[in-house]
C-alpha cells in the first residue's frame, strides 16, 4: 500500500499498535483500495490499484478513454466483479456500508424515457430509509423537494424526467444523491454535456459537501479545471500512474505518462500550469 492507515512514527519505539487502534484508524478512511484488479473475459482492464481517499476532500479520477475510470467506480460499488484485491468503505466491506455511500452514474447510462417525475427520481434516493414497497410520505416528499431546491430544480419537481434538458437531468440525479446524506459520494462524469450554469451549480454543491466533511470522488474529463475543482487527483490508465494532492501530482510529466504523450492539449495545459495560480 502506498498510504498507511496509521502513523507508525507516532508510536513509541518497541510498542506495536494494538489491533483496536489499527481498526479505529481504518474506520476513519472513507475509501481504501487494496491491490484491485478487474478483468473482462480474462483481459485485465485495471491492474493492482492501491489508493486511500482522504476524508473531506474532492478527488478527481483522470485518464484517457478506456483507461478504467468508470470500471474502477463500478468495482468499488460491487457492480462489476473484481478478479483480485479488496475495497473497504470506512474500514468495512461495501455491502455493510451502502447507507454511507451515494452514487451518481453517467447520464448516458440512464433510461430517461421512464415515466417518472423529477420529484419521484429524487425520492428514490430515500428508499433505503423508507423501505421497499412502502409508501412515500409527505415528509419524504418534502425532503426530496428540499434537495431539488438545493440544486435549483424545485420548480421542475412535477416535470417528467424525459422533458428536462441534459443539464437539468444531471441536477436531478445530483439531488437524488444528496437526499441519501452519504459520507462518501461517487460521481461518474457529472459535468459531461452540461451548460456553464449547471457546471457552476455542481461545483458549488461539491464544495458544500466538502465543507460538511464529505468525501467526493469524481470521474472527470476536463483537464483544464482539475486544479480549480479538486483537492486530490488519481491519474489512471489501467494502472494507477500517480495519486495525491493535485498540486503535487497533476504535473506535465505525470500527464504524459498517463496519456502517452499523445494529447495535443498537454502543451497548452503545461503553459497554463506554469503560470502562478491565485489561491
Amino acid at each position: 500500500m502506498t498510504n498507511s492507515t496509521i502513523d507508525h512514527e507516532a508510536v513509541p519505539s518497541g510498542i506495536e499498535p494494538s489491533a483496536s487502534s489499527v481498526l479505529n484508524a481504518a474506520s476513519m478512511v472513507p475509501l481504501s483500495i487494496e491491490d484491485v484488479t478487474v478483468a473482462y473475459h480474462r483481459r485485465p482492464v485495471l491492474w493492482n490499484i492501491d489508493y486511500q481517499a482522504p476524508r473531506g476532500k474532492l478527488v478527481a479520477i483522470v485518464g484517457p478513454n478506456g483507461s478504467g475510470k468508470t470500471t474502477l467506480i463500478k468495482s468499488i460499488l460491487d457492480l462489476v466483479p473484481r478478479a483480485a484485491g479488496r475495497v473497504l468503505i470506512f474500514g468495512k466491506e461495501y455491502k455493510t456500508q451502502r447507507h454511507r455511500v451515494g452514487y451518481v452514474p453517467q447520464r448516458t447510462s440512464v433510461d430517461w424515457d421512464f415515466p417518472v417525475s423529477a420529484l419521484d427520481v429524487v425520492a428514490m434516493g430515500l428508499y433505503r430509509k423508507i423501505g421497499w414497497f412502502k409508501p412515500v410520505t409527505h415528509a419524504h416528499r418534502e425532503t426530496a423537494k428540499q434537495a431539488l431546491d438545493r440544486v435549483g430544480m424545485v420548480d421542475f419537481a412535477s416535470r417528467q424526467i424525459s422533458q428536462l434538458s441534459g443539464g437539468q437531468q444531471q441536477r436531478v440525479f445530483l439531488a437524488r444523491a444528496l437526499v441519501q446524506n452519504a459520507d462518501l459520494y461517487f460521481m461518474d462524469e457529472p459535468f459531461a454535456g452540461v451548460d456553464a450554469a449547471t457546471e457552476r451549480a455542481i461545483v458549488d454543491i461539491l464544495r458544500s459537501l466538502r465543507e460538511s466533511g464529505k468525501t467526493v470522488i469524481v470521474v472527470h474529463h476536463d483537464l483544464q479545471t482539475v486544479h480549480e475543482y479538486f483537492d486530490e487527483v488519481m491519474l489512471l490508465n489501467m494502472r494507477l500512474i500517480a495519486a495525491g494532492p493535485t498540486s503535487d501530482v497533476f504535473t506535465t510529466e505525470n500527464l504524459r505518462k498517463t496519456y502517452g504523450g499523445k494529447l495535443a492539449l498537454l502543451d497548452q495545459l503545461s503553459e497554463k500550469m506554469a503560470r502562478p495560480r491565485n489561491n
